[in-house]
């Protein structure tokens, strides 16, 4: 029986975050369909706690403690002329456990997920590579180096240079390249440099509408008896996600509370960085920190909001709030590679007077943002469940036969 190799820069589990919760999904598929080999970095001892749950979905595994920090390897990267996310993610561990698997077992595919792991695809390996780099990462640092300052800016332009010549590399040595997005695919075909063209496809991140389901969750208990809850969501340590959250807290906050002057803001996720922790009491904003469940910070919440200026794919917290029947209010760039319609299944505003003036406009209107919240909802779980979504990765791994038992499950 054909076995597949799983390769991930981080372990899929807990699947709390965008990259996990992507992973996660599309690992539980795979092992579904045949044996799953995986190899995978732990990022700290939370992240080793959760080998228990990988070992009971792969048939072997390999997870490694992430030791190498980011100054050395861009110290390393530096003398090697290679981007820092290779080097950060190179471990001869992992090399050794991938070479005694191709040797040993009937390993016919191999799964990428995430950039940086395509270094560990042997170039011997004569079976498939399906790659899933699920957003471009280049453009995504030359965004960084638009906004940052010299010499930050030279060392994120140095990465996006270097990353995309690895990235049009990798995407002519796999089978099939997958982005999460047609807006993003199409961005990378653009970005490819001078060749023959790689066979890419968007592979869409779907929603566990079980699990968000507003039916089964109630509000949290700290926003009960308070004024307007307006929520956000999301790993606090990430570049984009601060910076929304900083412009929204600063620029828009004040605007609201002007006309709803007990309007609360609420930041939900783990990690805040320092100076999201400066937000907590500006302009009614609440920064929590790591909370057990998010659902319930979205239950209560009068308005979710997605008001980023950077961002890569599909954003995850959206389809959450979206699966929540809650009412989302999101910038072009986080609505981006999610087909729903603006002013039925979502509302889309670009800049802080007009997110003002349509999170005012919703807040105002209850009947509007309930019905708006409902049509969000029978859209996600219409259109973009795990399994209808994933469907397509039997065929792409040369699993054939096996789609129609995996969209049973």
């Amino acid at each position: 029986m054909s076995e597949v190799l799983f390769l991930a820069h981080r372990i899929p589990f807990p699947p709390d975050r965008g990259d996990k919760i992507r992973s996660c999904h599309v690992l539980r598929h795979i092992a579904s369909l045949a044996p799953v080999h995986v190899a995978c970095f732990a990022d700290d001892d939370a992240d080793l706690a959760h080998e228990p749950e990988l070992a009971a979905v792969a048939q072997s595994h390999c997870l490694v403690r992430r030791a190498r920090s980011l100054p050395v390897a861009g110290f390393a990267a530096l003398l090697t002329g290679k981007p820092v996310s290779l080097i950060a993610f190179a471990d001869k561990a992992l090399h050794a456990y991938i070479a005694r698997l191709l040797s040993q077992r009937p390993i016919s595919a191999i799964y990428v997920f995430s950039g940086q792991m395509a270094q560990y695809v042997p170039p011997s390996f004569a079976g498939r590579v399906v790659m899933d780099f699920v957003d471009v990462d280049s453009a995504k640092f030359e965004a960084y180096a638009a906004g940052a300052r010299f010499p930050v800016s030279m060392l994120y332009a140095r990465e996006a240079r270097l990353l995309s010549r690895f990235e049009s590399f990798t995407a002519r040595r796999a089978s099939t390249s997958l982005l999460v997005t047609p807006e993003e695919t199409a961005l990378f075909r653009e970005r490819l440099s001078a060749g023959a063209v790689p066979s890419l496809q968007p592979l869409c991140n779907g929603i566990d509408t079980a699990f968000f389901d507003p039916a089964n969750v109630l509000p949290s208990p700290e926003m009960a008896g308070e004024g307007a809850q307006i929520t956000f969501t999301g790993q606090m340590d990430y570049p984009p996600n601060i910076a929304a959250v900083e412009m929204f807290a600063r620029d828009v906050m004040p605007a609201i509370r002007s006309v709803l002057s007990d309007a609360r803001f609420n930041i939900v996720g783990r990690a805040p960085v320092p100076s999201v922790r400066a937000l907590d009491g500006v302009n009614g904003t609440c920064v929590t920190g790591a909370v057990d469940d998010v659902r319930p910070w979205i239950a209560g919440a009068d308005l979710v909001v997605a008001p980023l200026t950077i961002a890569r794919g599909v954003q995850n917290k959206v389809l959450e709030a979206m699966a929540m029947a809650r009412p989302v209010l999101a910038t072009p760039e986080a609505a981006t590679g999610i087909p729903a319609r603006d002013g039925f299944e979502f509302i889309v505003a670009q800049g802080a007077e007009a997110l003002a003036r349509q999170a005012l406009a919703l807040l105002h209107d209850p009947v509007r943002a309930a019905a708006i919240g409902q049509s969000a909802r029978a859209f996600v779980v219409s259109e973009c469940g795990w399994n209808h979504v994933l469907a397509p990765l039997g065929g792409l791994l040369g699993l054939q036969g096996t789609e129609t038992s995996s969209a049973a499950a």
